[in-house]
């Protein structure tokens, strides 16, 4: 319970009507989380306005409104301040509400397209290792301590992302790594935060269903950067064309980590199998569990980090020896028959490729590599037949099958993957829009010594089929069809 007033105080606001010195039990912007107490903040959202709900909400108890625009009639009982922006007075008002938990942790955000996950995963499991309380705010699942709950975006809502701040706080968290999505910068549910630092890992083509087009998808990245404060460091992957560009106009220290080119994090692959990787990290030889020029390139950034909190090096690099694969996330089982399937969340043109040719670069080629592989419903369209160009062009025998359809006819979607596949790769091609019987027709075509790679779900332990999501995870269904 706070002070209205005292909850204010970093909100920019244009005009009040009614009282300051109420006492406030709760924040919502959903007016079907009100209660008696409640500060209701009225968003203007991409869907729905909040504006309209903001009747109801008094209803339910609100004795407060934040709002964009006052409404025609006045509730004399209720106290409303209008805002010039509801995003922006959201994210501070649930900074302030829980206390500036973000002040009181060392916070580190990870943004870019690919990578986000194992970044801040592997961050989380390097410092819980090294003995500290450590939180984690990603796409697969928020951790505090070593209490795990669900999520559902990648970065929640400020409201959301505040309680758990405040709860890592409370249950004496050092740090906290968090993903930080490009949403999520232009919703402004990172406003208000203190980072102590900010990583970027890439941009490739992703979410032009939301930013419309690449520079402005690029230039929210940006955002967080520019918003970083002096005493923070910016640590960016100096291979991507983009990298340099984010750090344009951060205040914070810069730092580089890269494979090819020259880098305060330097690292180079001497040696690859499925086990994992022999590298060179500025000059010094250290075996990971991981495996790819990707996951490489994560490896640098987690040594970036580390070090610039204070671990010294030899310790930092021992301890990038111990980690093992984020869940959905190349993660692989090899059958009696010795097939060896890999479930991995390549959801992106780049991301596929990545993973095609970090298996490819392995094999020895006398064995087959069929991918299975689909595009989820109602996100980018633009991306679907890249995804098909590139799966039937670097691998031996492609099954395209449904991801998450949402609320498009699935066969849709695989004609749009389809379109992307070349005249001379359609013979090695064939669609199986259930997922499972795809899975199952992958590993009944398979022999010894072949991969299969199923690629776009990863973690995910459900599908999404017009609204309903039903229990479905890759890595049970391949590894169940594997013993037959």
């Amino acid at each position: 319970m706070k002070k209205l007033k005292d909850i204010l105080n970093k909100v920019e606001i244009k005009s009040l009507v009614g009282f300051s010195d109420l006492m406030i039990e709760a924040i919502a912007f959903d007016s079907r989380r009100v209660k008696q107490g409640t500060l209701f903040v009225a968003q203007k959202g991409t869907v729905v306005d909040g504006h309209h709900f903001i009747e109801q909400a008094i209803k339910q108890g609100a004795i407060a409104i934040v709002c964009q625009e006052l409404p025609s009639v006045l509730n004399q009982e209720v106290t409303y301040i209008q805002v010039l922006d509801s995003d922006e007075a959201l994210a501070q008002l649930a900074s302030c509400f829980y206390g500036n938990p973000s002040s009181s942790l060392k916070l580190v955000g990870v943004t870019g397209t690919n990578g986000k996950t194992t970044i801040a995963t592997l961050l989380y499991d390097l410092f819980t290792n090294l003995g500290y309380k450590v939180g984690l705010l990603s796409t697969v699942k928020i951790v505090v301590g070593s209490d795990v709950y669900e999520t559902s975006h990648t970065t929640p809502d400020s409201l959301t992302i505040n309680f758990y701040l405040n709860k890592m706080v409370n249950e004496g968290c050092d740090y906290c790594f968090m993903e930080v999505s490009s949403h999520g910068i232009v919703q402004k549910r990172t406003s208000g935060l203190e980072f102590a630092g900010g990583v970027f890992t890439n941009l490739t083509h992703d979410h032009l269903d939301y930013h419309h087009t690449f520079s402005e998808y690029r230039n929210a990245k940006k955002i967080f950067f520019d918003q970083l404060p002096s005493k923070a460091f910016a640590l960016t992957n100096v291979d991507d064309k983009n990298g340099l560009y984010m750090l344009q106009n951060t205040k914070a220290k810069i730092l580089t980590y890269g494979l090819k080119n020259i880098a305060d994090y330097k690292g180079q692959i001497l040696e690859s199998q499925f086990s994992g990787m022999l590298m060179k990290v500025n000059q010094q030889d250290v075996w990971v569990q991981l495996i790819g020029n990707f996951n490489a390139s994560n490896l640098l950034a987690v040594l970036g980090v580390a070090i610039n909190m204070g671990v010294e090096l030899d310790e930092a690099l021992l301890q990038l020896s111990k980690l093992t694969s984020v869940i959905g996330r190349f993660q692989y089982v090899v059958g009696a028959n010795k097939v060896t399937a890999i479930v991995d969340y390549a959801h992106t043109p780049d991301a596929l490729r990545n993973v095609i040719e970090t298996i490819n670069s392995i094999r020895t080629y006398n064995e087959k590599l069929i991918t299975v592989v689909g595009c989820g419903g109602n996100r980018d369209k633009t991306k679907r037949p890249e995804m098909g160009q590139i799966a039937s062009e670097l691998s031996n025998r492609v099954i395209f099958t449904s991801d998450n359809p949402r609320f498009e006819d699935p066969y849709e979607i695989l004609e749009q993957i389809e379109a992307g596949v070349e005249l001379q790769h359609t013979m090695k091609t064939i669609v199986v829009e259930d997922r499972k019987q795809a899975i199952k027709l992958a590993c009944q075509e398979a022999v010894s010594g072949d991969i299969i790679l199923i690629a776009g779900k990863g973690h995910e332990t459900y599908q999404d089929i017009k609204g309903e999501k039903g229990h479905f995870n890759d890595l049970e269904i391949v590894t169940e069809f594997l013993k037959q």
